[in-house]
């Protein structure tokens, strides 16, 4: 079903707050709340809204490194490209990991309490041969500009 503008605007503004009330969220695209919640509830039903999360300020956990590592394969396999991802989708210090086109197959970004701690953790990839892992190119997080806060939306 196509969205229309109370749809697309619905999800402009769960992706800022998706605590927002039903009463809120009917005032800013002027529909009952019984009307607009319906709305929600198709949009959810539908996938286009996969779930709602907390965003947790960093300081709130200690100091931490967010490091980049770009990382190869060794082979392009099903096997080993599905033990590797299994990894990635498990290890909690791995926080995004993305398949990408270029001189490299992955993108994973990680957050440590330290850099020993990358370390520690990069090393035991490596050493596991069943991962495939060819290398590992790191580049460490100086300062965030902009963190990921929704996708896009078209206009109507």
């Amino acid at each position: 079903m196509p969205l229309d503008r109370a749809d697309l605007k619905l999800l402009e503004l769960l992706q800022r707050d998706g605590r927002a009330t039903a009463q809120a969220l009917s005032e800013a695209v002027n529909l009952s709340a019984r009307a607009t919640l319906n709305r929600v509830r198709r949009l959810e039903a539908q996938g286009l809204i996969e779930g709602y999360r907390a965003l947790v300020h960093r300081a709130a956990l200690g100091e931490q490194v967010s490091v980049f590592a770009e990382i190869a394969l060794k082979d392009q396999r099903q096997a080993t490209v599905q033990r590797f991802e299994k990894r990635m989708a498990a290890a909690p210090e791995v926080v995004a990991c993305y398949l990408v086109s270029g001189r490299y197959d992955y993108l994973v970004r990680v957050a440590c309490r330290d850099l020993a701690q990358y370390r520690d953790l990069t090393s035991a990839w490596l050493d596991d041969v069943g991962l495939g892992i060819e290398k590992i190119v790191t580049s460490t997080e100086l300062q965030t500009i902009k963190e990921f806060a929704g996708f896009p939306l078209p206009r109507s």
